[in-house]
């Protein structure tokens, strides 16, 4: 799918390179999450145009063979179950589970939409309303 995953031996993380919020994020998923994450903005990830179009709606997560891909909340419980560090790999399978999954889905979707408002976030991190998850 992506030439950026397939070299790199860990996941991948996509994210709006344009906003504070979500660069803050993806470097704080780097540190406490997964050290070995790779993190890169979709504007140079060299993503397919229609995972670019997801990814500017939504973090995506791509494995380190580039053959699967996460969008939204599924993409940070995935990332969560591939960390090293014990704490994070149940609160993943968890946030994978009913009835977890929809309400972890619905806030990352009221986080997406107000991310402008969230630490570090600007007005260019908003969404056009009709872009919003």
């Amino acid at each position: 799918m992506s030439p950026i995953a397939t070299q790199h031996p860990a996941p991948v993380l996509v994210f709006d390179g344009d906003c504070g919020f979500c660069t803050s994020s993806a470097r704080l998923a780097r540190r406490y999450v997964e050290p070995r994450l790779r993190t890169v903005p979709w504007q140079r990830s060299g993503l397919s145009a229609p995972a670019r179009a997801r990814a500017r709606e939504e973090v995506l997560l791509l494995d380190a063979s580039g053959r699967r891909l996460w969008g939204g909340a599924d993409a940070i419980a995935v990332l969560m179950l591939a960390s090293r560090r014990p704490l994070w790999p149940p609160v993943g399978w968890l946030l994978r589970r009913a009835p977890l999954r929809p309400l972890a889905a619905g806030a990352y979707q009221w986080v997406a939409r107000h991310r402008h408002l969230m630490p570090g976030g600007t007005p260019a991190c908003s969404l056009d309303p009709g872009q919003a998850p």
